[in-house]
């Protein structure tokens, strides 16, 4: 980790993680991410402007470019078009107005 990968490096620079545990060591934190888990890590390579569009987006959104690109990509999976989660969203809009 390095204070330009993330905002909260200098908060935790100088803390000591040397007897830190795995996340399957400690059965709390285990189960909690199995729980919240269904995820796994892969590497890829995707276009620069394409990453850009996800990085800006995300932070007009105050999110996060990965979880941006998996919902995208989930939709994709599942043969969503992109008309498709635009009519959804306008019904959910609609319906809380």
């Amino acid at each position: 980790m390095n204070n330009n990968s993330d905002p909260l490096f200098n908060q935790y620079a100088e803390m000591d993680f040397a007897d830190a545990k795995p996340v399957a060591e400690v059965s709390a934190v285990a189960k909690l991410q199995a729980a919240q888990g269904g995820k796994s890590r892969i590497t890829m390579r995707v276009d620069n402007a394409t990453l850009a569009v996800f990085k800006a987006r995300a932070e007009m959104s105050g999110g996060n470019y990965q979880t941006l690109m998996n919902e995208a990509l989930s939709q994709f999976a599942q043969g969503q078009t992109l008309a498709d989660v635009v009519r959804e969203t306008i019904r959910q809009e609609l319906h809380h107005a």
